[in-house]
């Protein structure tokens, strides 16, 4: 424990929610939803507003739809979030050389290792001039806790929020702390938590009174002693800087059980390459693939191959998590599947060339039927395509619009797809920092839209938003047909 408030841990609030609303003027002050949208979807983050209806991260989007049927359900941007997270880790690598990045929206800074804080007269100041200086750069806001532990700077940024910032000063830890419930602690998850509960202990402060002997005697001698100090407002965990990865992973839960084996080997292959992505995205390699299979029945298989040296090429990749499909029954379905790389390295191996060579030079893909495993081309998104009839090629498919994605107008310019269904898709054309902007509806395979980038959320010039002369008349919001997306009424 320090003597001073030197340590800061920085969440940023409802971080995809919020920048979803920056981003997008219309859903400012409406209950917005970010997460997976099929009827297996999960929420990833509930704005503020949304919060006011019970919906909350980790909750089913079925069930979120039911509490708030009126909000914004829109699909992640990881690659706008990526860039905002970028922008301010930035920031706080300013304030410190020590800063340890949790997820993309939260972490902790050593100040007295930057010479930044040594009081709490100083901490306080820099804590106020980060969340100043995040919101001018980015337009967002975030909660600061400021305490002489990783422990307390967390709990405070939790009381803090949001768009706030809370200071513990040294000395006021028991205080703080016994009222609160034991589920605040790290390692007190709802199992713990229950257990403890039925031993009668649900705060801080009975934890304390019980002492470590019976703490250990119900947890165990490294939980029950690590909870009895954690009590007490002890906690000598540094920040750590650099945080190695151990793996990387991707995963896909389907809205229909998947039984067609050259679907799921297709769905493989595509998780095998975005994985690829990831680890090169890291600058790593690795030795060992993890084949995730969730079947119909929930049961979870894994399987992994280890290889003679640590690799991050596709074609490796690919054809390992190929080879473990081969021995996992899908017969009844498959509602989730995975791809994994463990046994991180910095390097690759050179004699694995070799084995992506030969996988480059096998046939593309087999006709139906003359094989046992038909599988796709490589990089081949979504199901194998059928064969082509006999008098000409088949007619593309038809072009597939999420809620929230950003798409381009040739004429109109950029905007957002609020909605899409029996072949029209609505889109809101406006930018961060333009007025609300106008809604129209399209044909899903109007030539004239596009797929697009999103628009940084500060800076980003109103003009482009394509002429649409600012907000629209609530008559054509509303008039969209069944496509447009329903908006909160907080």
């Amino acid at each position: 424990m320090r003597s001073a408030p030197t340590i800061l841990h920085l969440d940023m609030d409802a971080f995809y929610a919020a920048a979803e609303q920056a981003a997008k003027p219309s859903l400012r002050g409406k209950a917005v939803v970010v997460g997976g949208l099929g009827p297996r979807g999960v929420v990833a983050t509930a704005s503020y507003e949304a919060r006011r209806f019970g919906v909350h991260s980790a909750m089913p989007t079925a069930q979120a739809r039911r509490l708030a049927p009126n909000a914004a359900y829109l699909v992640p941007r990881f690659s706008l979030y990526r860039s905002v997270s970028e922008q301010v880790m930035e920031l706080l690598g300013r304030l410190s050389p020590l800063v340890e990045p949790l997820s993309l929206d939260e972490a902790f800074v050593d100040l007295e290792a930057g010479g930044t804080a040594h009081d709490a007269v100083t901490a306080r100041a820099t804590g106020e001039r980060l969340r100043a200086d995040i919101r001018a750069v980015t337009g967002l806001s975030g909660s600061v806790g400021l305490a002489g532990s990783k422990m307390l700077a967390k709990i405070a940024s939790e009381q803090a929020k949001p768009d706030g910032l809370v200071l513990i000063e040294p000395g006021t830890e028991r205080d703080l702390l016994g009222p609160l419930t034991v589920r605040t602690l790290p390692g007190v998850g709802p199992a713990t938590g229950e257990h403890l509960r039925r031993a009668g202990m649900t705060t801080v402060s009975d934890l304390a009174e019980a002492g470590e002997d019976e703490l250990v005697r119900l947890l165990g001698r490294a939980h029950g002693a690590a909870l009895f100090r954690m009590a007490l407002g002890h906690d000598d965990r540094p920040v750590v800087a650099e945080r190695d990865a151990k793996s990387v992973s991707v995963e896909d839960t389907f809205d229909v059980d998947l039984h067609d084996r050259v679907r799921v080997r297709t769905e493989v292959d595509r998780l095998a390459e975005r994985c690829v992505q990831r680890l090169r995205a890291g600058g790593h390699s690795g030795r060992t693939i993890v084949l995730k299979v969730r079947r119909y029945d929930f049961s979870t298989l894994t399987r992994s191959e280890t290889l003679r040296g640590p690799t991050d090429d596709p074609a490796v990749v690919r054809e390992a998590a190929g080879r473990l499909l081969e021995s996992v029954d899908t017969t009844g379905g498959v509602r989730l599947l995975g791809v994994g790389v463990t046994g991180l390295a910095d390097y690759t191996q050179e004699d694995l060339f070799a084995q992506a060579a030969a996988a480059l030079a096998e046939p593309a893909a087999e006709a139906p039927g003359e094989g046992p495993e038909p599988r796709p081309a490589a990089g081949t998104e979504g199901p194998a395509a059928e064969p082509a009839a006999p008098d000409g090629p088949e007619p593309p498919a038809e072009r597939h619009w999420s809620a929230g994605q950003d798409v381009l107008h040739a004429e109109l310019g950029p905007g957002w797809v609020q909605g899409s269904g029996v072949g029209r898709v609505t889109v809101r054309f406006e930018v961060p920092g333009s007025a609300p902007g106008r809604v129209r509806t399209f044909r899903v395979d109007d030539e004239a839209l596009r797929p697009a980038e999103p628009l940084p959320l500060v800076g980003a010039p109103a003009e482009d938003a394509g002429g649409t002369g600012g907000a629209a008349p609530a008559e054509e919001a509303r008039g969209t047909g069944s496509a447009a997306l329903a908006e909160g009424r907080d």
